[in-house]
């Protein structure tokens, strides 16, 4: 992502557009961006890594995805966050399009991100995984442990997200006797590049 999409592209999550100008000067960018001809399709957005952030309403702001809560890892300054991955977004929408979803996008755009950030020097990543059930990515637009281990990530720590487990049964994506562990265990898991 570039000066140049912010507004042309999907913003939602992104914040403001001054924060969002400010993180592409100093990060070189904020997205990947993926478009099916001219329509834009998926993101994956980032950010530089901050132990301290919290999110001020849980899983409904975009800062969820670098909350890491107290035991949020000690990592290297030049470190960047994994934030929202929107497979199937083509509006500025909550509404995804499943055409767009399942099919290995949001894991190609984790992997150019990672060569990407490798060569801008950025020395660690970290990022938030999400339970695995195909609904629950779908709804929380991220990637589950496993991806991440795949990838060289290593687990820091995991908890049962009790927001997440309310919703997801509240939105009937799970079970309503579905297990909090197997359903809305988040987690943070750090790599190395």
């Amino acid at each position: 992502m570039t000066v140049a999409d912010i507004d042309q592209v999907p913003m939602q999550c992104h914040g403001q557009s001054d924060a969002v100008s400010e993180r592409i000067r100093t990060l070189g960018s904020t997205a990947i961006l993926v478009f099916d001809g001219e329509q834009h399709v998926v993101q994956l957005q980032f950010r530089r890594y901050n132990a301290a952030l919290r999110s001020p309403d849980g899983i409904w702001d975009p800062l969820y995805w670098g909350d890491f809560g107290e035991t949020a890892p000690d990592l290297p300054p030049n470190s960047l966050s994994v934030f929202c991955y929107h497979v199937g977004q083509v509006d500025n929408t909550e509404a995804r399009d499943p055409n767009y979803q399942g099919r290995g996008i949001g894991l190609a755009m984790l992997d150019f991100f990672l060569d990407w950030a490798d060569a801008a020097g950025f020395e660690t990543i970290a990022a938030k995984f999400t339970p695995s059930p195909r609904p629950v990515m779908g709804f929380m637009g991220g990637q589950p442990a496993e991806a991440y281990e795949a990838r060289g990530f290593k687990v820091v720590n995991s908890w049962v997200d009790q927001q997440l487990y309310d919703v997801l049964r509240e939105k009937e994506l799970v079970a309503r006797d579905a297990a909090a562990d197997d359903v809305a265990r988040v987690g943070c898991c750090v790599k190395t590049i």
